[in-house]
């Protein structure tokens, strides 16, 4: 991960860095500020690699970005971008058409053509996420993407839906990811562009099954993630939920060496550990911490705890937090009630 940020730079000259660094990280751009702004103008941009998709996490205050006919003479890399918003709200006008886009909604322009975009100057500081990618890279022709340029694609509902939590969990991420992590996500970053993309086209058709089937995994993976502390949450429910037929879930989980009972227990088992060894959650009890992610049973959460982690949660909970406790040299009343379930 690479980052550029306009932090050591004297005020003054910020913004004409801003704009060699656009142009060398994107594309040659007219770059326009308000001039009161631009003498404290700040901005950083983290930058990491997905395959052949090129995301960039961008944090500035407020701008425009003008992509002119004599710039694209001078520099075309036949590209398209997308873009979620992270924080703030935005902007876009292309090919006669204009659309205001807010958070955890997507855009997407093609850089061949004249393009402005916006960053509210309302909102102090925004925080936008763009993916950056050759136009070869999707199995969808280039004439029909470009009809959702200055598109907005809601955050609410289907496979866009799908796609802005992805992309929102991507720039929260961006920092953490290890080069194994960049690898596994650049398929299904592709995949999940093409679904979303293809699905707002109408030509869900070109899309190859492999894609569609990746796309439907993620899609399933995120929909439990978000129900896991429902205790009613069953492969029953999940496949009502993605209209497919229970027989057809199970097949899904059996390519990838998994059962839905099996993925759902490890994901809630994940986030029950990572509860026991927050220090902010010391004064809740184990049952409730249990509770909350859908183990009704204090013995079968018990069970399955030590069957996945060698340890019951209250001796896991007191390990973690014994170390916690070393580090940080506090000793509170709390620890005493974390020898009681």
């Amino acid at each position: 991960m690479d980052v550029i940020s306009t932090d050591n730079l004297p005020p003054g000259e910020r913004f004409d860095f801003w704009r060699d660094v656009s142009a060398e990280v994107f594309v040659p751009y007219d770059l326009r500020c308000d001039p009161q702004l631009e003498r404290e103008f700040q901005g950083r941009i983290d930058v990491g690699g997905f395959g052949g998709v090129q995301a960039a996490l961008i944090t500035s205050m407020p701008h425009s970005v003008h992509r002119t006919p004599k710039l694209i003479r001078q520099a075309d890399p036949e590209v398209f971008k997308l873009g979620c918003m992270v924080r703030g709200t935005g902007m876009i006008a292309q090919d006669r058409r204009h659309a205001d886009f807010g958070v955890g909604e997507l855009m997407l322009f093609d850089t061949s053509r004249p393009y402005v975009a916006e960053l509210h100057p309302h909102v102090p500081v925004s925080q936008l996420l763009l993916l950056r990618f050759p136009r070869t890279l999707l199995p969808l022709p280039s004439r029909d993407l470009r009809k959702l340029g200055a598109v907005r694609l809601p955050a609410a509902g289907g496979v866009a839906a799908l796609s802005s939590q992805f992309l929102l969990q991507l720039a929260r991420s961006m920092g953490e990811l290890s080069p194994a992590d960049t690898t596994r996500l650049s398929t299904l970053t592709l995949d999940l562009l093409t679904v979303a993309l293809a699905d707002a086209l109408d030509a869900q058709a070109v899309v190859p099954q492999h894609s569609r089937r990746r796309a439907l995994m993620a899609q399933i993976h995120a929909y439990i993630r978000e129900h896991l502390g429902d205790a009613d949450l069953n492969p029953e429910s999940i496949a009502a939920a993605h209209h497919i037929s229970l027989r057809y879930l199970h097949k899904l989980f059996q390519e990838e060496e998994h059962t839905v009972a099996g993925w759902i227990r490890e994901r809630r088992l994940e986030q029950c550990r990572r509860d026991l060894a927050e220090p902010g959650l010391a004064g809740r009890s184990i049952q409730a911490i249990g509770g909350q992610w859908g183990f009704r049973n204090p013995t079968h959460f018990s069970q399955a705890f030590r069957s996945a982690y060698g340890l019951s949660p209250l001796q896991f909970r007191r390990q973690n937090m014994a170390v916690h406790a070393e580090r940080t040299g506090v000793h509170t009343a709390a620890w005493t009630s974390l020898n009681t379930p």
